[in-house]
């Protein structure tokens, strides 16, 4: 119903030629009805254009702005949580070390302790032994000098024997009496 008023209107325009700046257009071949319904067409395509491809478009790139917005205070964020997490790291490892030294000092305080015991415990063990030496020396000594006069009063005997056997005046056998006796006492000594 709008096509035909508009369409009457025109026809009613075009049968007065009009003067002026209509006229010349009209001289032209520009035909008003042809303009008006390119305008009409125009404005019904980019209604369209608009609810169909811009309005989507746009919200789109909302959508998008929002999401890289979003990232970026996540980025943010991440970037203060990897700092934090870096730090406690750090520290982590700084007490780690301190705890290693700590353990390293114990670990060589014990074993100087032990160490130590070991060796006073060696140098008992071997003064132990030295003492036992000393004292198996000096039995061994004992012992020797107890059989050298068994031996030498074995000799004497022997000799004595040997020579009491031949006859002997009174005189001699006094004199090998005393000489005996003198050995044996200074055996004894």
């Amino acid at each position: 119903m709008f096509s035909l008023v508009f369409a009457a209107a025109v026809e009613a325009h075009a049968a007065v030629p009009p003067e002026g700046p209509a006229g010349l257009l009209q001289k032209f071949g520009v035909e008003w009805q042809f303009v008006i319904w390119q305008f009409i067409s125009f404005a019904i395509l980019a209604s369209v254009l608009y609810q169909f491809a811009i309005k989507p478009i746009i919200a789109t790139v909302d959508e998008r702005n929002a999401k890289i917005a979003e990232g970026l205070k996540n980025a943010a964020a991440t970037t203060a949580k990897l700092a934090q997490a870096q730090q406690d790291a750090a520290a982590t490892a700084k007490q780690a070390q301190v705890e290693a030294a700590k353990f390293a000092e114990e670990a060589r305080k014990t074993a100087r302790e032990f160490l130590d015991a070991q060796q006073k415990d060696a140098t008992a063990r071997a003064n132990e032994l030295i003492v036992k030496a000393q004292q198996a020396i000096a039995l061994e000594h004992k012992k020797m000098l107890e059989e050298a006069r068994l031996e030498v009063a074995r000799l004497v005997v022997t000799t004595t024997q040997r020579v009491l056997a031949k006859e002997l005046s009174d005189a001699e056998r006094a004199r090998y009496n005393a000489a005996a006796a003198r050995e044996l006492a200074e055996i004894k000594d």
